[in-house]
């Protein structure tokens, strides 16, 4: 009927002696190894996949005619981290220009620090406007 195939199974062993375990696996007896006057020994080398950077998004504060400043530099100092100074810099930036920078994070983070704000302005019956932009 059929022949049958009896196949060898090969595992990777990354120690001194990898290529005679695997001349004996594969049925020689090592004697390859031998005949090319190898000692038994070879370098195991890994390779490092390249990771890409994550894309970084910006988060704006806009500027609206309704939110007290004291409530913008709450907002700053709570979900940014900063300073009062710091806080206050961004907030007179926001209220001058229009827009003013949060922070720069990663998406989901981004995302997360946009819908706190917003959820929390809200809350406090206020129309401050949060959004993200990639940088």
């Amino acid at each position: 009927m059929f022949a049958s195939t009896a196949s060898t199974e090969i595992n990777v062993i990354p120690f001194a002696s990898t290529f005679r375990s695997l001349a004996v696996r594969a049925g020689d007896g090592g004697r390859d190894d031998e005949r090319r006057g190898g000692n038994g020994t070879a370098v195991a080398t890994k390779v490092k996949p390249k990771t890409k950077r994550p894309n970084l998004y910006r988060v704006l504060l806009l500027n609206d005619d309704y939110t007290p400043m004291e409530f913008v530099v709450h907002v700053l100092m709570n979900f940014f981290n900063k300073s009062e100074e710091a806080a206050q810099t961004i907030m007179l930036h926001v209220h001058r220009n229009g827009v003013g920078e949060c922070g720069v994070f990663t998406y989901e983070v981004a995302e997360t620090k946009v819908t706190q704000v917003m959820d929390f302005a809200r809350k406090h019956q206020h129309p401050l406007q949060c959004i993200m932009e990639k940088q």
